[in-house]
């Protein structure tokens, strides 16, 4: 029995830089960070006693003989790139919901590369589980993703992650005194709108009309650099932080009318309205979770403008996907 643990991540700044559309002609560069909350995938050679030699266990159980009747388009994707050839049983836990803008699709497919080479005895790097979790989802998958969820995923922590045109990477861990680090955490609140969405419909809208809103692309782009700026400079209110989060969102959801909605912008107004500095939808958007930025003695009334949402406690986290039990007889 092999168990990985992979952490979801929330984008603050450069979101959307990270699609080949954007970055093979311009570069691209996020600000992201990985959080404590984590996709569990269990994987262990299924015993030849079944007529089926595939287990499939997420929201649906699936019991098949071949690869390619695998509906979970990730699971078949990856059996498929590693050409496995013996029977697997797979389970899937997550902390949070899928479909909610956490990068929770590709923390599955890490967290199942990295899975199935431990079962078969190999450590892959960092930089390997990424590039394989990108070439499955871009290539075999053809999916409209970027870089920064499998890159996040793999390598874990808060990073400055910035793309070149040839779609090499560099992934520089932001190094913050604890003092400022823990200030920045606890000016963010994490609350899920209830809305699940999937991610491939929106961004694909949002790719499509890159060309259109170059200038607005450009300019999300800088803001990575300013955020860097502001929290690099002790004297620097945080509050611009959450300022420039609300002028990155004004921008993103100007990409695709599909960003939002009526009932996100006025989940959004409200949170503002009851004290919130800024905020935004995490991943493509559409739905899912967004994040608020908010003084900490200001929580507690905009939790209770926004009704019964759920308001989920997070800590950053620096450890990328990992094997969490290493059991490969099965004992």
């Amino acid at each position: 029995m092999i168990i990985s643990r992979t952490p979801f991540r929330v984008s603050f700044f450069g979101g959307g830089t990270d699609y080949p559309e954007w970055y093979r002609e311009h570069g691209g560069a996020v600000l992201a960070t990985t959080i404590d909350k984590y996709c569990y995938i269990s994987t262990r050679e299924l015993p030849p006693f079944f007529d089926h030699r595939f287990r499939v266990v997420y929201s649906i159980v699936e019991n098949v003989r071949e690869i390619s009747e695998i509906q979970h388009p990730a699971v078949r994707g990856v059996l498929e790139y590693l050409k496995v050839d013996k029977g697997l049983e797979i389970h899937h836990d997550g902390d949070l919901p899928a479909r909610s803008g956490l990068g929770s699709s590709s923390a599955f497919t890490v967290g199942l590369l990295n899975a199935v080479h431990a079962l078969d005895g190999r450590h892959v790097s960092k930089e390997g589980l990424a590039g394989e979790a990108i070439y499955v989802e871009q290539c075999m998958l053809r999916e409209h993703v970027g870089l920064q969820d499998q890159i996040s995923a793999a390598f874990g922590g808060f990073n400055h992650i910035a793309l070149a045109h040839n779609g090499t990477y560099s992934v520089t861990p932001m190094v913050l005194p604890r003092a400022r680090l823990e200030a920045l955490q606890n000016h963010l609140l994490l609350v899920f709108t209830g809305i699940s969405r999937t991610a491939d419909a929106v961004a694909e809208t949002i790719v499509g009309n890159l060309k259109n809103k170059s200038s607005d692309m450009r300019t999300m782009q800088q803001m990575v650099d300013h955020a860097i700026e502001i929290l690099s400079s002790p004297a620097t209110d945080l509050v611009e932080f959450g300022r420039l989060m609300r002028q990155a969102w004004t921008l993103k959801r100007s990409l695709s009318d599909r960003v939002t909605n009526p009932t996100v912008d006025h989940l959004l107004d409200a949170a503002i309205s009851a004290g919130a500095i800024g905020g935004k939808l995490l991943g493509a958007g559409g739905g899912g979770f967004m994040l608020l930025f908010v003084r900490p003695e200001e929580h507690t009334q905009v939790r209770a403008a926004l009704g019964k949402l759920i308001s989920v406690p997070f800590k950053f986290e620096m450890s990328g996907s990992r094997i969490a039990l290493y059991q490969p007889d099965g004992l």
